[in-house]
């Protein structure tokens, strides 16, 4: 997440989340789905300050911030980076890549693929003669990849995925549910009220990882919005249940391309050793 405050500053990650709320216009958010898009532009309508920024533009202003994270822990200037992509992207989206890091002031040595570099972080290129599926859901995108490796050499035999799937679906169904809720209530759209909505990303965020541990959790809002009698609060029950019977058609959209990498590799199921769940929460997993 990238947002531009009112002051001239960039934020990056957990801070341009925490002040989204009051922000929502200039804060933009999953933009790694449109990496290699000509057209794309942030914001849709508009502009912040004069300027309406591709993705590569957005991308090398987060790459900025790992950047002086990285120079402020190691205590030495970092010029040099290694950047991970989705096993599918294409050429372009490749490219578009690298230039994030070009504009970001970095020398850009590889684009690695995300699952090799998993399959790496586990520790798994030190053995010998492993399958592995790679079962990666991201807050924007989704992919699915097998490697074989062996003698500390990692192969990508197929991958498969979806750009338009991410964690941030879940939530936007969470978001729904509450707001219909909320209309069902008070008579009130909530999601013509851009600060309300923001408000409810939030809680369904939160509401997710909650429910990787908990069978149930409860969204409070107080004063998410008014009404000629006063402020108007949200205060909802979630259960594991509903909100995996809200996201199903999701988790279907998974298996598609999850027996594609598989009937591409030309492995049994049988066969895999290792699966690796990168970025999944329980009441997301198939």
């Amino acid at each position: 997440m990238v947002a531009f405050a009112k002051n001239g500053e960039v934020l990056v990650g957990e801070v341009a989340k925490r002040q989204a709320v009051t922000n929502v216009d200039r804060t933009a958010r999953s933009v790694k789905r449109y990496m290699g898009d000509a057209h794309w532009r942030f914001p849709d309508q508009g502009s912040v300050d004069g300027t309406r920024y591709t993705a590569q533009e957005l991308s090398a202003r987060v790459l900025q911030k790992l950047r002086r994270d990285a120079e402020s822990y190691l205590g030495e200037e970092v010029a040099d980076a290694v950047i991970t992509v989705p096993a599918y992207f294409d050429d372009t989206q490749r490219q578009a890549t690298k230039e994030a890091g070009e504009i970001a002031g970095l020398k850009v040595l590889r684009i690695v693929n995300e699952p090799t570099a998993a399959a790496l972080a586990y520790g798994l290129d030190k053995e010998n003669d492993q399958t592995v599926l790679v079962f990666d859901l991201g807050g924007g995108t989704f992919d699915v990849s097998l490697l074989d490796i062996g003698e500390g050499v990692i192969e990508v035999k197929a991958t498969n995925g979806d750009t338009r799937l991410g964690g941030d679906d879940w939530d936007q169904r969470v978001v729904e549910y509450l707001a219909k809720r909320f209309k069902g209530q008070y008579g009130v759209d909530l999601a013509q009220d851009r600060m309300a909505v923001q408000r409810l990303r939030e809680a369904a965020e939160k509401a997710k990882i909650e429910l990787s541990s908990s069978t149930e959790t409860t969204v409070n809002l107080p004063y998410i919005t008014a009404s000629s009698d006063g402020p108007l609060h949200l205060d909802e029950k979630l259960t594991r249940a509903q909100f995996q019977e809200l996201t199903k058609d999701l988790l279907e959209r998974c298996k598609k391309p999850f027996h594609q990498a598989v009937k591409d590799a030309g492995v049994r199921l049988s066969a895999i050793d290792h699966v690796i769940l990168v970025g999944v929460p329980r009441g997301c997993r198939p």
